[in-house]
């Protein structure tokens, strides 16, 4: 559901505006008749963390991946 609200009507009602944008509701913000701005949550859930190893098994790469670059390779690498 989406509500529309005055530029003054959200400077008095902000907290139970911002407890709708929580709850899901789609809060706009109007200069009289014209939208302006949307008022939506920042995160609604926190974002997961990197864990170590997280990569683990998704790619793969053979033993020539250790060999040494070749030089004109690793002359562009060092800026010369």
């Amino acid at each position: 559901m989406t509500v529309t609200v005055t530029t003054h009507e959200a400077k008095t009602q902000l907290s139970k505006l911002i407890a709708r944008a929580l709850a899901g509701e789609d809060i706009i913000i109007a200069n009289r008749t014209t939208p302006q701005v949307r008022l939506v949550p920042v995160l609604a859930e926190p974002e997961p963390k990197r864990g170590f190893g997280s990569m683990k098994g998704k790619f793969k790469f053979d033993e020539s991946f250790f060999d040494p670059l070749p030089d004109e390779e690793l002359d562009a690498w060092e800026g010369r």
